[in-house]
């Protein structure tokens, strides 16, 4: 198994050598995945053994809080900066949250990074292409985050209802619905990142008929679709194709003033959160 739950059997001594869990992590959240990883890139293995017998009790008073978003966070960063080289953009995506400068501390991994050196261990490429090929790489991303225009900046680019391939303008809130990926081939991804290839895929902004619609990517691509967007921080954001630019139109039967539209480029400007690298118009 790439990773594991947090119960396991391992040998006392190999577990020491390896260096136990990562007493920099808090709370828990993180500390389980880190293992796998580590076991895994260091020359060990992880096996699932279908009939074995656990129980799990759980405390009835937690000495800590409920909600647990911001220290799972915080280890899967630290995680990322120690173990997944080129990798670690991946986990900062699915956070939405800037790569430089995050505001975040992650603690001290200086001992962690010496641990990995020390045992010769491999690195998460090759985790990725011996272990766990079904897992996606979205190395071709090269902007992600929120999506705003400037004509209305405390809306965001949304998904829209789960049941519907209808992209909406929401108050800005930044959470998966909002999440909006630009890839070096141009499309224009929304919404969650499908994390494996047996998973449904990602869906891409399409021009259709003239109305901008949620496709598959794979799909659009196949249908020769118009899926492909000319974008720069700050500039319009234009089909290739159609030659038409996503705008806002004012329309008062909208829950907030604005829908979205595909129309002839006014200048309207759009801004994304966060760049990894340039984005040529």
């Amino acid at each position: 198994s790439p990773a594991l739950i947090g119960c396991f059997i391992v040998d006392r001594q190999y577990f020491q050598e390896i260096g136990l869990l990562d007493e920099g992590m808090e709370v828990y959240g993180g500390e389980n995945v880190e293992l796998g990883i580590r076991v895994w890139q260091c020359g060990g293995s992880v096996e699932v053994l279908p009939c074995s017998r656990i129980a799990h009790i759980e405390r009835a008073h937690k000495p800590y809080t409920e909600d647990l978003t911001a220290h799972v966070r915080r280890n899967a960063l630290r995680v990322a900066e120690v173990w997944m080289d080129e990798f670690k953009s991946h986990v900062y995506m699915a956070w939405n949250i800037p790569q430089e400068d995050s505001g975040i501390d992650i603690g001290d991994i200086t001992a962690r990074k010496a641990l990995r050196k020390q045992l010769q261990c491999k690195t998460f490429r090759w985790y990725l292409v011996s272990v766990y090929p079904e897992m996606r790489m979205y190395s071709d991303i090269i902007a992600y985050g929120v999506l705003q225009n400037s004509l209305k900046t405390d809306l965001c680019l949304d998904q829209g209802p789960d049941t519907e391939n209808v992209p909406i303008m929401y108050i800005c809130h930044g959470m998966t619905p909002q999440n909006v990926y630009y890839t070096s081939t141009q499309q224009i991804q929304v919404g969650i990142l499908s994390p494996t290839v047996d998973d449904d895929d990602n869906r891409c902004l399409v021009d259709v008929n003239s109305r901008p619609r949620l496709i598959e990517c794979s799909y659009a691509k196949a249908k020769r679709m118009k899926l492909h967007w000319q974008f720069s921080q700050g500039g319009p954001i234009q089909n290739r194709k159609s030659k038409r630019c996503l705008e806002l139109q004012e329309n008062s039967d909208m829950e907030f003033g604005f829908q979205l539209v595909l129309q002839k480029c006014s200048g309207q400007h759009w801004s994304i959160t966060n760049v990894l690298r340039s984005l040529a118009s």
